[in-house]
């Protein structure tokens, strides 16, 4: 983060710090008063950002019984979320089993004795998105830190003052001056998190209570949740593990990622079981039934022996990140009251009237899957077109969104989708994808699609361009390497070798939204425009974040990439 930055925040805690009693604000304060003298003089370079990643997240209570064949159930139904590596932690609250490693859920879990040894009624598990930072095992989640009471965590979303935050964990202002393995913001939120608990405990052993603290650890997580929300900034959907207190989930203020919160009978029909996870489509093949979301703003805690304990930590305002709808999530799930298939039938309602504004002549409707059928069904409905499944899917390859070096994106699109000249042969095609970010995938279907016999090739879009990276957990950093960068439409079309080319607008998009949930304020739709809910973002953080290193490689459609050598 930029010096004057980093400095204006530090300055902005200062106040909380010195609220504790001396003992436990003292060094703190001291500590911050002196980064805010320094900071001035920190040359300002690019920010160490963790790298920033989509993930999927879920946690399960049991009354008795192995849970780790139901929390690998549940990571298969998020697997979308992620593939680049998973994770598991069960425990009987007398200890804790972990395995993690790079892969696919089905071939990290596939070995018998991995499954065997992670033992335990309740557990967490995580899948990981890749990017261009580091695809080591190590940043694989959970994370554990063994003081105070012993903690995993696993998260989805991303910080966006991770910066400040590590330089105070690596001092004295912080209990331990905590040594950090990674650069993953998620490790840096596990340990503010542990120091807030050490806090609060502090001020608990300082008052002139009369109790053993060992009987006020659940007080000392949900104190630690207050204060450490008043000192995150950014996205974070979170489970923990924490020995002593529970299963324990959190959501940042502004509720950006998704959180959700279901419930099923045990099978001796004696106690509630329950399960937390990034959407609720996992709860299905493991029969739990979403209850609601977890709140913005709030901690929710399944005691050891299976309570659920629920707290306001902080005030919160819903501001869901809108792309979770257009392309992040599964269609049956539902998020914040939004069911996500209704949400994109109404994309294609409104995608609909504005491409029967162009008056194209078009034979029939295909979508690009697999996100964009149910906007594709919606537009042919609406206009009266036929609806073709001409894009054969090879579902053995991952997504070109989520590879990191932008050589194989290329490459793997033509090993990807297969162009049926049955639905195109002199066809004018209208076809239909979810989003189109950088382009590059989109230019090579539209060369497909032609050579596979179609006369013309309208393209449409259920989003608007994506002009602005987002901060908030997506691997979107660097404005340059989007399509729309810069350019009008009349040009994007030209740099996608379209006949004809029709954006989703940004009005249309957010009134889909407020109409499937009026309590809805504000959405964040800072990729098409600009506004980031949480405050803190500014032209100088964006600039630092894309000299930083992600995305730097990367290219845009138009611009040509050679398989012999790296340079574009």
């Amino acid at each position: 983060m930029p010096s004057r930055r980093r400095a204006a925040a530090v300055q902005a805690y200062l106040p909380a710090a010195s609220q504790s009693s001396s003992f436990v604000g003292s060094s703190w304060s001291r500590t911050l008063s002196q980064q805010i003298h320094t900071a001035g003089r920190v040359a300002a370079g690019a920010p160490m950002r963790a790298p920033v990643r989509m993930c999927g997240i879920i946690g399960i209570f049991k009354q008795e019984g192995p849970v780790n064949v139901e929390l690998y159930e549940g990571l298969l139904m998020l697997q979308h979320r992620g593939q680049d590596s998973a994770g598991m932690v069960t425990t009987d609250w007398a200890k804790f089993r972990e395995f993690k490693d790079n892969g696919l859920v089905k071939d990290v879990f596939a070995k018998k004795s991995v499954m065997d040894k992670l033992q335990g009624q309740v557990g967490i598990g995580h899948v990981r998105y890749p990017t261009a930072g580091s695809a080591s095992a190590q940043e694989a989640q959970p994370f554990f830190v063994n003081s105070p009471l012993g903690i995993y965590l696993i998260h989805n979303g991303n910080l966006t003052n991770t910066d400040e935050l590590r330089d105070m964990l690596n001092s004295s202002s912080s209990f331990f001056n905590r040594h950090l393995k990674t650069d993953s913001d998620s490790e840096v939120l596990l340990n503010i998190f542990a120091d807030e608990i050490h806090r609060a405990h502090q001020r608990f052993v300082q008052s002139e209570a009369q109790t053993d603290p060992n009987e006020h650890k659940m007080d000392f997580v949900l104190e630690a949740g207050e204060t450490m929300m008043k000192t995150l900034q950014g996205a974070y959907s979170c489970i923990c593990l924490v020995k002593g207190v529970g299963l324990v989930a959190f959501r940042d203020p502004h509720g950006i990622r998704p959180l959700s919160l279901g419930r099923r009978q045990s099978l001796d029909g004696k106690g509630t079981e329950w399960a937390i996870a990034s959407e609720d489509c996992a709860f299905g093949p493991i029969a739990f039934e979403r209850v609601r979301d977890v709140q913005p703003g709030e901690m929710v805690i399944i005691t050891e022996d299976g309570q659920l304990v629920t707290r306001q930590c902080v005030p919160g305002q819903l501001n869901p990140c809108i792309f979770e709808y257009i392309y992040l999530s599964r269609p049956d799930s539902v998020l914040n009251d939004v069911n996500v298939y209704n949400f994109q039938l109404g994309l294609g309602t409104r995608l609909a009237g504005k491409i029967k504004e162009r008056n194209w002549d078009i034979d029939v409707v295909v979508p690009v899957p697999d996100g964009s059928r149910p906007a594709a069904i919606q537009v042919s409905a609406e206009m009266g077109l036929p609806y073709r499944e001409g894009l054969v899917k090879n579902r053995y390859v991952g997504r070109t969104f989520i590879m990191p070096d932008q050589r194989m994106r290329e490459m793997s699109v033509r090993r990807k989708l297969n162009a049926m000249p049955a639905v195109f042969e002199g066809r004018n095609v209208l076809l239909i994808d979810d989003s189109i970010v950088r382009g590059t995938t989109m230019a090579q279907i539209v060369d497909m699609v032609r050579k596979a016999g179609a006369r013309k090739v309208y393209l449409a879009s259920s989003a608007p361009p994506v002009r602005f990276p987002n901060v908030y957990g997506v691997d979107m950093p660097n404005r340059k390497e989007f399509v729309a960068h810069g350019l009008t439409e009349e040009e994007i079309c030209n740099v996608l070798r379209a006949d004809g080319l029709v954006y989703q607008d940004v009005e249309d998009l957010l009134a889909v939204g407020y109409s499937m949930n009026p309590n809805i304020k504000t959405w964040d739709a800072a990729c098409f425009d600009g506004h980031y809910v949480t405050g803190d973002i500014d032209d100088e953080y964006l600039l630092e974040l894309e000299s930083s290193g992600r995305g730097k490689s990367r290219t845009r459609a138009g611009r040509k990439t050679s398989l012999v050598s790296a340079t574009v």
